[in-house]
């Protein structure tokens, strides 16, 4: 980084300094930013010796260096030799939980301290280069709070679309099925019924909520139900998705088993999250229908490693053995079949800011590294509403930009180790 006309480089460490969490100004209000190397999302290809032009929150324009005249006086970022790509999006994650905590481990916290888990997964996430995050269910509204608070400018994190508590059914996957009858106690989220799920959409709503999480099967982490089993009939589906549709807002189900997959697609949500075993025919719908799979296919490693040491529950470790393996497969099968899929990892089954690790996983099951990226970026852009908004660095949008010191599309896994992060316009990690 330098000021044109003053290469003093013994002063890098004042300029980043006083750059990082700050806004910049110079001689003509713009910010430039040189990539030797920019990963096009959009084209699919690797430009060499670009200018990206910074003015405000948003991206002015994207030229070949040699083809501008900086006035002296402005502010250049030279990015040297990194490889520089837009922000990336996390479709599934759970910036209020906490990996240390499962099972019963997980009953001692309030609504308040998960709030506070929040601030600080937020800020890691934004370091490890995640710009923008789907936060599919939260007790008590917390991601709600989550995200005014960043958009306020009052903590720092990615910029946020949120469900609240997520949707289910009494006693499935999420109800909260622990502590016996005298506690009486059940989620936030728990409807049966279509006009319950209906009154449950919209006060989900009423405090906040961008977009409906719900639960259409059993889950790995959940206590008693089997992971595959379909919780809610399609009358119950259809209505929660007419209604939340109604209001202007996309609907992500979370789905194991092939049954209930089919079943919500039928129904017209927008995403089935794990879609672990998925079959032909659910494969098929989703083609048919343009739903978009949202696959956590790096979690397993994590949960089979370390999940007993944080109080995952011995059911949930024998299930995840069952299906790990089996939703590795089917990602690539779906991809390979020409399913729409977006990039998200279930965040806070393993530690905040390890979300990178997944690339390397969808690479292996099926995806190229340029195909893996653009499920992070113009895909996951797509899906959460905001594709001309985020998830390429083009004029008009964000100046939500990352770097890395490698080039991701010879070896995806320096996706874990990015070096430099912006978001709308400024900086947060050099």
């Amino acid at each position: 980084m330098n000021f044109v006309g003053k290469p003093y480089r013994n002063l890098m460490a004042f300029f980043i300094m006083s750059l990082m969490c700050a806004e910049i100004t110079s001689a003509d209000d713009r910010i430039y930013i040189k990539a030797g190397a920019l990963i096009d999302v959009r084209s699919g290809q690797l430009l060499r010796n670009q200018l990206i032009t910074v003015r405000g929150e948003r991206i002015e324009r994207v030229d070949d260096f040699n083809d501008i005249n900086i006035e002296p006086g402005s502010m250049l970022i030279d990015l040297g030799d990194a490889y520089v790509m837009p922000g990336l999006i996390d479709m599934h994650d759970h910036l209020t939980g906490d990996h240390r905590f499962h099972g019963y481990e997980g009953l001692q916290f309030s609504v308040a301290r998960e709030t506070l888990f929040g601030v600080t997964n937020a800020r890691i996430t934004l370091d490890a280069g995640f710009t923008t995050v789907r936060n599919v269910g939260a007790s008590g509204f917390s991601d709600v709070a989550l995200r005014d608070a960043i958009n306020a400018g009052e903590i720092e994190g990615p910029r946020l679309r949120v469900s609240g508590p997520s949707l289910g059914i009494t006693g499935g996957h999420c109800d909260n099925n622990l502590l016996p009858a005298e506690y009486a106690i059940r989620s936030d989220g728990v409807a049966d019924g279509p006009w319950a799920v209906r009154t449950r959409v919209r006060e989900n709503i009423k405090y906040g909520a961008d977009l409906i999480k719900f639960c259409a099967t059993g889950g790995v982490l959940s206590k008693g139900d089997s992971v595959g089993g379909p919780q809610y009939t399609f009358e119950e589906i259809a209505a929660l998705v007419d209604e939340a549709h109604m209001h202007g807002r996309k609907v992500a189900a979370h789905a194991h088993g092939a049954e209930g997959i089919k079943t919500a697609i039928r129904a017209g949500v927008d995403s089935i999250e794990h879609a672990s075993l998925i079959d032909d025919e659910g494969i098929r719908l989703a083609r048919e229908y343009g739903t978009y799979l949202v696959m956590d296919v790096y979690n397993d490693t994590y949960i089979l490693e370390h999940g007993a040491s944080v109080g995952m529950l011995p059911e949930s470790l024998e299930k995840e053995r069952m299906i790990g393996q089996l939703q590795r497969n089917n990602h690539k099968k779906a991809f390979e079949a020409g399913v729409k899929m977006a990039f998200g990892s279930d965040g806070a089954v393993y530690p905040h800011g390890d979300n990178g690790k997944q690339f390397a996983y969808m690479v292996e099951y099926g995806m190229s590294p340029m195909q893996a990226l653009q499920a992070a970026t113009i895909h996951a852009a797509d899906l959460i509403g905001w594709p001309d908004e985020v998830g390429s660095i083009t004029p008009g949008f964000y100046a939500d930009i990352i770097a890395v010191n490698m080039n991701p599309l010879d070896d995806v896994s320096v996706m874990e180790n990015v070096s430099f992060v912006m978001k709308g316009g400024k900086i947060y990690k050099q």
